[in-house]
């Protein structure tokens, strides 16, 4: 009945399209209904890891293939694994699906990704590991700020991560600020945001974020948030900086985009209307189809909103909203 379910997923998957992106999961999802070893803790946490590089370095939809691939073998072991070992499978199920989680909604599919996020959170917490409990929260109300969910919604989901917390002077609950910091700057609170913003920043604590994701968190976080929220401010000087900060540190193509789009979100924000929005059309336009983001585009849009409402008929501000309306994924039904 296992390998005919498979067999029937894979037949669904080729009809829709959803693994045409190489013959490669094909295979591996062939593999699935031939063999059933099991696979160790370790070569879990090592398929975890791997999965997360291909989400900074890949397109999302390849990335989306080969996790659909490994969710399918993790869910068939968890079903038959012995209750001591399925706390460690918990553990890595909560790490795939957020960084399933993380490819959809860069996909521009924010229903999937909401999906995705409480199959994250269900795992979490059977896996009773605290930390892992708190890294998918953290994850899924960042994602959120990336037109998923309202801005007040992402500052509930804050609210309640927060309460799973050590306390204030605990890693998950600095590193939740700078989310909090984020969600205040697109609200215009900028007092607010750079409090949070020195919370998140300022943290030296000695429970740093070791989970079954050691790589999650890098140290250009710190500048991207500075980034965001400094641009939003109008801070030319400490966005400058910090964008400086992310880009020698040269990791997911996504926050180097970002950070671009910031700066073009700090001029407009200065009064440079016409340059700024100049600025996110050429680098909207420049990014190569396969590097192409919902998570981008709604940074672009975040240049855009920064307009006054009585200067969006500007030229350049019409050819920012075409540039997104071609350049924007938007995922349908048959590519997920």
């Amino acid at each position: 009945m296992e390998r005919r379910r498979l067999l029937e997923v894979l037949v669904l998957s080729l009809g829709t399209g959803a693994l045409a992106s190489s013959g490669e999961p094909i295979r591996q999802l062939l593999d699935l209904t031939l063999a059933s070893e099991d696979r160790s803790t370790e070569d879990w946490e090592l398929a975890c890891v791997d999965h997360l590089r291909a989400l900074r370095t890949r397109p999302p939809a390849q990335v989306r293939d080969g996790l659909l691939i490994d969710l399918l073998a993790l869910q068939r072991q968890l079903k038959k694994a012995d209750t001591k070992d399925q706390p460690d499978l918990n553990r890595s199920a909560a790490a795939l699906s957020l960084i399933m989680a993380n490819a959809v909604t860069r996909m521009g599919a924010h229903s999937a990704a909401v999906h995705s996020w409480r199959t994250a959170k269900t795992a979490a917490d059977a896996s009773g590991d605290l930390h892992v409990r708190l890294m998918v929260r953290s994850e899924e109300a960042g994602c959120g700020l990336y037109g998923q969910r309202d801005i007040a919604t992402v500052l509930t989901l804050v609210d309640k991560a927060r309460e799973l917390t050590p306390g204030p002077s605990s890693f998950w609950h600095a590193d939740l600020a700078g989310t909090r910091a984020k969600a205040l700057t697109l609200l215009g609170r900028h007092d607010e945001a750079k409090r949070e913003l020195t919370t998140f920043v300022s943290y030296d604590g000695a429970d740093g974020p070791a989970t079954i994701l050691p790589t999650l968190w890098c140290p250009d976080q710190t500048h991207f948030a500075e980034s965001w929220v400094y641009a939003g401010a109008g801070n030319e000087a400490k966005a400058d900086e910090a964008r400086s900060n992310v880009l020698a540190y040269n990791g997911d193509y996504q926050y180097n985009a970002n950070v671009r789009l910031h700066e073009a979100l700090c001029t407009v924000a200065n009064g440079g209307i016409d340059q700024g929005a100049q600025q996110a059309t050429a680098l909207l336009s420049s990014l190569p189809s396969i590097h192409r983001s919902a998570m981008i585009s709604e940074v672009g849009r975040m240049v855009l909103r920064m307009v006054p409402l009585d200067q969006r008929d500007r030229p350049a501000v019409q050819d920012l909203r075409a540039t997104l309306a071609a350049t924007t994924p938007h995922a349908t039904l048959s590519q997920l």
